[in-house]
């Protein structure tokens, strides 16, 4: 009977636990790999039962797919105007916040990229430069922008290799198919990448901001755990996890 009464009561807690936990689905830019990762487990620290799905890719190609009813109940883009675009139509359940600003570098885990400039990349050594696919990427369209401004597009056109995203972008890097790449700042500082090569920050002013905003959707709506996950991106711990990883945040000026 004591057997039964143990056997009862741990099938209680289990149902309990099952009823409450709750799971969400995070669609976010690629550029935020290692910064999300790490602030998904600071959330499970103080939400154990619950679970926190989040799926990397281009911000573009997330836009589309939301408006297509992807089910993703949260958006990180790395492009602030296409959560906006969502909430004109009706496909957000919150305002749309930003989150950082990102910035763009030269990187490389071949060459000693941290002695370079925008006129490096003419060198006939370079044959291949990786950046992200300009058509739905933003940092893509931002190196794109950093290329023209320093006159080095026309020059460097026939060298460029293009990336479905920025982590694939730095993939093409680190496995030898470019010798550099326009990759974000918030992957060049990640221990694995930061000490192969080094990197060089493009000033700013050589492309647009890379304002970042995120949205609740509508779907997300619905689901509690997406509004409390949206609440601690704005915390103290999420805001430090931003920082460290090289994103500027809103409020903040970005130096150089």
């Amino acid at each position: 009977m004591k057997l039964f009464k143990l056997l009862f009561a741990s099938i209680a807690i289990l149902i309990a636990t099952n009823v409450h936990a709750e799971k969400i689905t995070v669609a976010a830019a690629a550029d935020l790999k290692f910064a999300m990762d790490e602030i998904v487990t600071g959330f499970n620290k103080s939400h154990p039962g619950d679970e926190v799905q989040v799926v990397y890719g281009s911000s573009g190609k997330f836009h589309t797919q939301i408006q297509q009813g992807a089910p993703y109940d949260l958006f990180f883009s790395a492009d602030i105007s296409y959560p906006l675009e969502l909430a004109k139509q009706g496909l957000a359940a919150s305002d749309v916040k930003p989150y950082a600003v990102g910035r763009i570098v030269i990187w490389s885990n071949s060459l000693d990229a941290s002695i370079m400039t925008m006129k490096s990349l003419t060198d006939p050594k370079i044959t291949r430069i990786a950046i992200a696919n300009p058509k739905h990427a933003p940092y893509g369209k931002r190196a794109e922008e950093a290329l023209k401004a320093s006159g080095m597009l026309d020059k460097v056109q026939s060298k460029l290799v293009f990336g479905e995203n920025i982590a694939h972008t730095t993939q093409f890097v680190q496995t030898g198919n470019a010798q550099v790449g326009i990759i974000a700042l918030s992957l060049a500082v990640n221990p694995e990448l930061a000490r192969k090569g080094g990197y060089y920050l493009i000033p700013e002013n050589l492309h647009k901001p890379l304002e970042q905003g995120y949205v609740v959707t509508r779907l997300g709506g619905n689901k509690p755990l997406a509004k409390l996950f949206a609440v601690y991106i704005a915390s103290k711990q999420s805001r430090g996890v931003m920082a460290k990883y090289g994103f500027v945040l809103p409020g903040e000026k970005t130096g150089k």
